[in-house]
């Protein structure tokens, strides 16, 4: 088995420190909320099945932490070429061109993002007045996923937009570590 540090281990040496540390906190948050919800719904099931009685806010709360690990998580995914992406057309054209197509799909993202993040916080909005069923808090909370994701997603995007455009982004196939046939 190979010892080296692969890709992933290590972090990216042409982050600067500030986008270094906003990746790494958006990481963070997105594990927290994950491993909650993992705990609650073990909790709950737990409770319920051996028990005898359920947690009556757990399911709430974790339905709410999928949402938000969901939106969290969209820039980082977007970030490592981990979203579905058809490169069959910009694979088989002229160079310039490929740029160009690519400025064109960054500035349609940006562009639905930024749309996303406005209609989400005007949701949100107009949500704040009405409550979660279980918990009884603001529903703009549980809502305020889509304009805080879609604005991460945002920043994510700015931040790539240069390796992106010049072809250098990471893709799928760069991220999945090759399988050698000696360690099936």
């Amino acid at each position: 088995m190979d010892s080296s540090i692969t890709e992933g281990d290590a972090p990216n040496p042409s982050l600067g420190p500030v986008e270094t540390a906003f990746v790494k906190a958006n990481e963070v948050v997105v594990v927290a909320m994950a491993a909650t919800m993992v705990v609650l719904v073990l909790v709950n099931v737990v409770c319920r099945y051996l028990l005898g009685f359920s947690v009556v806010w757990a399911e709430e709360v974790s339905q709410y932490l999928m949402v938000w690990v969901a939106f969290l998580g969209a820039g980082l995914a977007l970030r490592q070429g981990r979203h579905v992406a058809v490169e069959l057309l910009q694979d088989h054209i002229a160079a310039g061109t490929k740029r160009t197509l690519r400025w064109g799909i960054l500035l349609a993202v940006l562009a639905f993002l930024i749309c996303t993040t406005v209609l989400g916080v005007m949701f949100s909005w107009f949500a704040k007045d009405m409550e979660t069923p279980v918990l009884n808090i603001s529903m703009a909370i549980p809502y305020a996923a889509v304009p805080v994701g879609s604005l991460l997603a945002a920043l994510h995007t700015l931040l790539i937009a240069r390796s992106y455009v010049a072809g250098q982004h990471e893709t799928s196939e760069s991220i999945e570590a090759p399988v050698n046939e000696g360690e099936i």
